[in-house]
């Protein structure tokens, strides 16, 4: 295994990989294998030096935070391990040839479509290479033929190191040892086809010409050459993760997602005019048709809070009726259709049932399954392609709804009415013209990011105010523990002991906040009262009492200045005080001037104006698993608390690890709760708090019904 940390020229390793090879096999094809390696080197450079821009502008793209942080760390992880993915790559393809033909020939194969790997990536990688084969597989067959001849043994396109296959799966397990997601890994893969396989048919060509002028079957017809303006149909430098769609065949990959979901959607088929079935003479009616029912039903959607009897099933039954009687056939839905119909019920299934969103949001966002039938329909990149309008607008309304309060008012706010907007403009709108998707999206696009914009800046200002008052916080038990130190069990004056207590441990905070522990002003300010006690305290040598007090009455003037302390409690104060020196110094006071004792034997606490009542307090014992999943939280996290029968919705807006408190705020970004790591994993085992899940809603919805369909194919 190569190392990771020891980056090596690329060009050196392709030197040594081909030292590396078996001896046997015959300079024509060491000779194919050398032109090959290096075109395919050039197509992985173009790849990498593209992927950052692509990344980039991905980020750029990102609804949140966090999706622009996943493609950053993407474009990181890249650059760290693009030599080795390089080195890999081409180890493998070198490995492939050194024993091409053999019978235990190194195969990497492709994972079927309905493996329980990652399926989108498997459909991603079947339909990049059924289109190499569509487009190169004349040129690609006269190339395994004139290998068949050098070595004398049946090679077909699987077996073949150069066929797309092999060279995907050579991508594939050169690129495992990346930490990116599924949508990442799948941006890299249409680089890949678009720099790597784009330029096979030139590949297979060369290679081809090499063996027909050694007198390798040099009689075969040469396939036409594609024109360079047919091969790069797009300019080199990718501008952005959308431009990834322009491909000839843009709706291929999701006709073979659909394809692949064949065998596990087919035992939903039937459902519909199941009276029908029984019949001889049956014709499927055609998309287009179909397309025009779900027009006339999109209008009949009801609205949320009306009697819900509105089935598409069983309405779309009858209209199938109502047009087998006027045509006098039979009529069904084709299969395709069918499972297309089936495979979107699932999808809104889950959306209804999904509580990471608000109810009646949720009811808004299942108004839209026809309008999203209808485009699964059309286009079937929907459930190929992540940045397809109608399944980003799903997403992006998700999104926002998620910290939605559902109050009596609420629904009147203007998150709601936009929602609103939205989905009445699609039932009324949307016939066949997709583009209304991308003209609704960059309109709630605007809308969300101003919302954002605004929610963040209050969430700022929230976290500010809480990392402030965790700090005074600090500055106050520091305060009281220095005060207590000097205070605590002695007989003292309670005119000095309210003042200390009242005024200046005022004093002491403010040099704390403002110029820290370390600074002179505390060390002054403590050294203040040292003085101020010791001067109280009988003094066998007045003089020096007197020559010290000019300097202490100076800096407590300036202290409680400072602090702006009344001044009729200031002077009370110091006529008080002169009373104290002037019995340290030997004097006598009249039974009606000596100021009243008191013995302090309990600790001073100071209290703060704003003290938090939103901090409920959990009786319990925090369990270790609930204290890691807690620790485990990222600020943006959502969570929905039970109060008082009522669900509130939240989101961890300050982690404040000096005063062990969690702070969470609403949508609009006024704090409603906070906790401590223990309350809040005791409330999260005991089910009071419940976090939710703020993934993107149709790929987890997706996921969830491709989970299903292969656990009812194992049952």
């Amino acid at each position: 295994m190569h190392k990771e940390g020891k980056v090596v020229p690329l060009a050196g390793a392709i030197d040594r990989g081909a030292r590396a090879l078996s001896p046997c096999l015959p300079v024509l094809l060491l000779q194919v294998r050398d032109k090959a390696a290096m075109q395919l080197r050039q197509g992985l450079q173009a790849l990498f030096d593209n992927a950052d821009d692509t990344l980039f502008e991905m980020a750029d793209k990102a609804s949140g935070r966090p999706d622009q942080n996943l493609y950053f760390e993407a474009m990181r992880d890249l650059r760290l391990k693009r030599k080795s993915i390089e080195r890999g790559f081409l180890d493998t393809f070198y490995d492939a040839f050194s024993r091409i033909g053999q019978a235990d020939a190194y195969e990497l194969g492709l994972p079927p479509a309905s493996a329980n790997g990652p399926l989108e990536r498997a459909v991603a990688v079947q339909g990049m290479v059924d289109r190499v084969l569509s487009r190169d597989g004349f040129v690609l067959q006269q190339l395994n033929m004139r290998f068949n001849v050098l070595l004398d043994v049946e090679l077909d396109e699987s077996r073949n190191p150069m066929g797309p296959a092999s060279l995907c799966g050579y991508f594939l397990a050169a690129g495992r040892s990346l930490g990116v997601g599924l949508n990442v890994k799948l941006v890299l893969l249409k680089l890949f086809e678009r720099y790597v396989l784009r330029d096979l048919d030139q590949l297979y060509g060369e290679a081809n010409q090499l063996l027909a002028s050694a007198d390798v079957l040099p009689d075969l017809l040469p396939a036409p050459r594609r024109r360079a303006e047919d091969r790069r149909s797009s300019p080199l430098g990718m501008p952005c993760a959308d431009g990834l769609a322009n491909d000839p065949t843009p709706d291929s990959s999701g006709q073979a997602f659909i394809a692949a979901l064949g065998d596990l959607l087919a035992p939903a088929r039937g459902q519909f005019a199941p009276r029908l079935s029984s019949a001889g003479a049956v014709q499927a009616i055609s998309t287009s048709d179909l397309l025009r029912l779900l027009t006339h039903l999109q209008h009949y959607v009801p609205a949320p809070g009306e009697s819900d009897d509105f089935d598409i099933g069983q309405q779309l039954e009858q209209l199938l009726l109502r047009v087998s009687v006027r045509s006098g056939t039979r009529r069904r839905i084709a299969v395709g259709d069918e499972d297309m119909i089936n495979l979107v019920a699932l999808l809104f299934a889950f959306i209804q049932d999904d509580y990471n969103l608000p109810e009646s949001l949720r009811a808004l966002i299942c108004r839209l399954h026809i309008p999203l039938l209808k485009v699964a329909l059309l286009d079937k990149t929907l459930f190929s392609r992540a940045t397809h309008p109608a399944r980003r607008l799903i997403n992006e309304i998700a999104a926002v709804a998620i910290g939605w309060e559902t109050d009596g008012e609420g629904q009147r706010d203007s998150l709601h009415l936009r929602v609103e907007r939205v989905v009445q403009r699609l039932l009324n709108d949307f016939s066949e013209d997709c583009s209304l998707f991308n003209e609704l999206l960059d309109e709630f696009l605007a809308f969300s990011q101003d919302e954002r914009r605004r929610n963040e800046l209050l969430e700022q200002r929230t976290r500010d105010a809480e990392e402030g008052r965790a700090r005074t916080q600090q500055a106050r038990l520091r305060v009281q523990d220095e005060l207590n130190q000097r205070l605590r069990g002695r007989v003292l004056p309670l005119t000095l002991v309210q003042m200390l207590e009242h005024a200046w441990s005022q004093v002491l905070l403010l040099a704390w906040l403002k110029q820290g522990e370390a600074s002179s002003a505390w060390a002054e300010g403590l050294a203040t009262v040292d003085a101020l006690l010791a001067s109280i305290a009988p003094h066998p040598q007045p003089e020096q009492l007197l020559e010290q007090l000019p300097a202490l009455l100076k800096a407590l003037r300036e202290g409680l200045a400072g602090v702006a302390l009344d001044s009729a409690a200031t002077r009370d104060f110091f006529q008080q005080l002169e009373r104290l020196h002037l019995r340290a110094c030997g004097g006598s006071l009249a039974d009606d001037e000596v100021p009243a004792q008191v013995c302090v034997q309990s600790d001073i606490v100071l209290a703060l104006a704003d003290e938090s009542t939103c901090a409920p307090r959990q009786p319990g014992v925090a369990e270790e698993p609930a204290l890691h999943q807690v620790d485990r939280l990222r600020l943006g996290t959502w969570v929905e608390v039970m109060d008082d029968g009522d669900a509130l919705r939240c989101k961890l807006v300050a982690r404040i690890d000096c005063s062990d408190r969690l702070v969470f705020a609403n949508r609009t970004g006024m704090k409603v709760r906070e906790w401590s790591r223990a309350e809040l994993a005791v409330a999260l085992r005991r089910g009071e708090v419940r976090l939710l899940d703020d993934g993107l809603l149709f790929e987890r919805a997706l996921d969830a019904v491709l989970a299903q369909l292969r656990a009812q194919q194992v049952r």
